[in-house]
């Protein structure tokens, strides 16, 4: 896979491309954003761009159901495509196929920033150094801010299940990913920053003997509610994405993690998944409205 966290060293354009598929929602969106839009040619059915620019652009399949023979078709000079979000098999197929697939995966919000600024280059955006730039800023303006009050402790579960048992339990996220630095820079302590995914559900939940974690994904751990209640957050987040959690399901976790600051003090919020998850420019909104929802905690 070519990329990585911003890094454009192996893919060599003479100018900026002009036939681009985007297998990224957030990716689509900085392209609109920075003035690079026009080079799309392709996007995947949950990217969302300009309403004007919707029947233009060819649609490829979801972000892990991407059509390669779709994308082979639009002849692209450069597939984007993130490590998270798409499949490897679909990245290797497009990479067969002679094709040059920019595969980012940021995991702290300055790799997500460093992938801006990539796509500044690659796409000769002169114009869009200063909206960078402006980012870059208010990032270190917010983390200042959040500095001086103090990390609020917060829970961020981004999927759930329950055991065969019927025990319920919620997947979140760990010290390595975007969230967790996101949530930081805006006042967010993640509660369960120090705890690794254990393989498999039986070791991570019930106590069971963790097999083998070589080569595994750890940063999304799934936790009981005993859990949640022992790190006794005071801040709970629903994001509306991956997992769609919405206002029943605020009610319904009032009430099982009661015990919590958070759910005895009604701070259980939803929150639009997108400011949590996606990369790109889509950090200007989540860079306002997250310490807006984390902050006006402390007045109860």
């Amino acid at each position: 896979m070519n990329g990585g966290n911003g890094h454009t060293s192996l893919l060599s354009f003479t100018e900026a491309p002009r036939r681009v598929v985007s297998l990224v929602p957030s990716m689509t969106e900085s392209l609109f954003d920075l003035g690079a839009g026009d080079a799309l040619v392709g996007v995947t059915e949950y990217c969302r761009p300009p309403e004007s620019e919707q029947g233009r652009l060819a649609l490829v399949g979801g972000t892990k159901s991407v059509d390669p023979q779709a994308v082979i078709d639009l002849k692209p000079e450069l597939v984007l495509a993130n490590q998270e979000e798409n499949t490897r098999e679909v990245v290797e197929a497009l990479e067969a196929a002679g094709l040059k697939v920019w595969v980012t995966f940021p995991r702290s919000v300055d790799e997500a920033v460093q992938v801006l600024w990539a796509v500044v280059r690659v796409f000769r955006l002169t114009q869009a150094q200063a909206k960078v730039q402006t980012l870059e800023m208010t990032m270190a303006w917010t983390a200042r801010a959040a500095a001086a009050e103090g990390a609020l402790p917060t829970f961020v579960p981004i999927w759930e299940g329950e055991t065969a048992g019927g025990e319920r339990w919620w997947m979140t996220i760990n010290r390595g990913t975007y969230v967790h630095d996101l949530l930081a820079i805006c006042g967010g302590g993640n509660v369960f920053a120090d705890r690794d995914r254990r393989y498999p559900l039986a070791a991570d939940v019930e106590g069971a003997p963790p097999e083998e974690q070589a080569g595994r994904d750890t940063r999304y751990p799934r936790v009981t509610r005993q859990e949640v209640v022992e790190r006794a957050p005071e801040l709970i987040l629903l994001p509306s994405e991956p997992y769609a959690f919405d206002e029943t399901d605020a009610l319904r976790m009032a009430e099982t993690l009661r015990g919590t600051p958070a759910a005895d003090q009604g701070r259980i919020h939803t929150v639009d998944g997108s400011l949590l998850t996606w990369h790109g420019t889509r950090l200007g909104r989540a860079l306002t409205e997250l310490p807006a929802l984390i902050r006006p905690v402390r007045d109860f």
